[in-house]
């Protein structure tokens, strides 16, 4: 064959042009393949609550091991964030990405027609796994191919818009697939995704690693996993058991020795796992700290309010969800704009009047009573999902763009693992915070024996039974007592969630005033310790080439691997 014949015959179609560029895949494209499957993690992460009472009922698990049908999921996923996310940075971020995809299929199938209950835990570790796989992958490989912070702002928006998207719809997707199918269809949906996300992102997304000065350090990865787990583990069951419960300071004391250690053994070698002179610049820890207190504010915030919806206002599993879609639309629209605000704003007025605007929302939110107020709750999650989304977007664009390229994989799992241990302490905090101001009110409900108010005072839905049981007056008195402790105790969890945000408003203040476009941080420290800045026009005009329409060149002093897309 000629050869003019032979590249004609070889030229791309139009599909393939748009998905690939002559330097790899378009940028946009991989930001679309990250965002599927970050909402998948993300949507799994909330999706079982609603099939809590159906999952009980058809395997009957014991009491523990509810706790770990639930649980096992964030715990896992939570402790392995850092080892994967370093993983990623050594041996290939979008192999650690595609093993992740595969484990998560695995699981959900394993998930789905569990029918015993250990097989539903061991599923829901798996997935676990394949989750901690993904997310730092996903934020990773979104650093690498968008080195120019203004993209990245964008990009990071609609990143973050995703994963507030996918944790609000999780109870919406699963109240409509329990109306209409067995529990099990809440894990099945993931399995087509993942098929699709296999072969594409092999197909799409490019290969990169960071630094591979000296070796990965294996025992630093699981002293950090392990005490991890013993953190969140210890949290969690702060909520349920109490603090001063002997399993939970046990846990407690467990982690923070395994992670103390784990400090101490990263300050002494020469190639640390995870930098934490990181910590050192105050962008980065700052970011870190307003991400832990976004997300300690709004998942405490969001399981009282399920519970208030459903419980108090008597609404079903799928009207609950549906009450909580302006919520939703408001995160969707903050992290579009996102960008445009960073620029306008800069970090410091964008993180700050987040805070503010969620403090304000939560303020509102106190209005709410026993009785129904749809347009209260309308404004009131417009505002939360809004104020927290820009908090959310300007903390993790700070925290990512702080960080050299080297190291992505590194600051995006500290990223993750912030969100993770925000969303236990939140659970635990407010929780904790719920229950001391709930209870007091059902321990003296005329007609109500003292013994029965004290068990009401466990939970709403332990008091309602309770009621049920006692009927006649008595029984109504009991439910209406326990629906105004609870309004109660509401109000005082957004009084102390409003303070926490006030706290975080003040922490941004220490953030960046503006967003610097000019100057790009090299990867490779210099002598002493110090960071050379590199003007960003000369490294823009010599990746011109291959950032016409596809993934950048590899940033300097970053040891990136691209693999050559187009000989495939």
């Amino acid at each position: 064959m000629s050869g003019t014949s032979a590249a004609a015959s070889a030229r791309p179609s139009g599909l393939v042009r748009l998905l690939r560029s002559p330097g790899g895949a378009n940028r946009w494209v991989v930001l679309f393949v990250l965002c599927v499957s970050l909402l998948l993690v993300a949507v799994d992460a909330t999706v079982l609550h609603v099939a809590v009472p159906e999952v009980t009922e058809d395997l009957k698990p014991g009491g523990i091991e509810l706790l770990w049908i639930v649980d096992a999921y964030p715990l896992v996923c939570a402790s392995l964030l850092i080892l994967f996310g370093t993983l990623g940075d050594r041996v290939g971020r979008r192999r650690v990405l595609l093993i992740g995809y595969g484990f998560f299929g695995l699981a959900s199938a394993l998930a789905a027609f569990a029918h015993t209950p250990q097989l539903l835990i061991a599923a829901r570790v798996l997935l676990g796994v394949g989750g901690a796989m993904i997310m730092p992958a996903t934020l990773s490989i979104l650093r690498q191919v968008f080195p120019d912070r203004r993209e990245r702002a964008i990009a990071v928006g609609v990143w973050s818009a995703v994963a507030a998207i996918g944790a609000a719809c999780g109870p919406l997707l699963g109240g409509f697939l329990l109306e209409h199918f067995w529990w099990g269809a809440v894990f099945l949906i993931n399995i087509p995704l993942m098929l699709v996300s296999l072969p594409v992102g092999r197909w799409l997304l490019p290969e990169s690693t960071g630094s591979q000065d000296g070796p990965w350090d294996v025992v630093g990865a699981l002293i950090a996993a392990a005490g991890l787990f013993s953190s969140v583990f210890a949290v969690k069951q702060a909520a349920s058991q109490g603090l001063f419960a002997p399993v939970t300071l046990l846990s407690l004391l467990l982690g923070g020795l395994l992670l103390t250690l784990f400090v101490r053994r990263q300050r002494r070698r020469t190639h640390p796992l995870v930098d934490l002179s990181l910590f050192a610049r105050p962008a980065f820890g700052t970011s870190v700290s307003c991400v832990v207190l976004a997300v300690l504010a709004l998942v405490g915030l969001m399981l009282i309010a399920a519970q208030y919806l459903q419980l108090v206002l008597g609404l079903s599993p799928l009207e609950t969800g549906l009450r909580m879609l302006p919520l939703t639309f408001a995160a969707m629209a903050a992290g579009l704009v996102g960008g445009k605000l960073l620029q306008r704003l800069g970090p410091r007025l964008m993180v700050a009047v987040g805070f503010t605007v969620t403090a304000a929302a939560v303020l509102t939110l106190t209005f709410m009573g026993p009785h129904d107020n749809l347009p209260l709750l309308i404004v009131g999650f417009v505002a939360l999902g809004f104020g927290l989304q820009t908090t959310l977007f300007g903390s993790y664009e700070s925290m990512l763009s702080e960080a050299p390229a080297h190291q992505a994989g590194g600051a995006a799992a500290i990223g993750e693992t912030s969100y993770q241990l925000g969303a236990g302490v939140g659970t635990a905090l407010l929780g904790s915070v719920m229950n001391a101001a709930y209870a007091p009110g059902l321990t003296s409900v005329p007609g109500v024996p003292t013994g029965a108010g004290q068990a009401a005072g466990h939970s709403l839905g332990e008091a309602y039974q309770i009621a049920a049981r006692l009927g006649g007056g008595a029984g109504e008195a009991l439910r209406d007592a326990a629906r105004e402790s609870f309004v109660h105790g509401l109000h005082v969890t957004l009084y102390v969630s409003a303070a926490l945000l006030a706290v975080g408003a003040l922490a941004a203040l220490k953030l960046p005033r503006t967003m610097d476009n000019g100057l790009e941080q090299s990867s490779a420290p210099q002598s002493g310790g110090a960071t050379e800045l590199k003007p960003r026009a000369a490294e823009m005009t010599a990746e011109q080439p291959r950032r016409a329409n596809g993934v950048p060149a590899p940033a300097s002093g970053d040891r990136t691997a691209f693999a050559s897309e187009t000989s495939r």
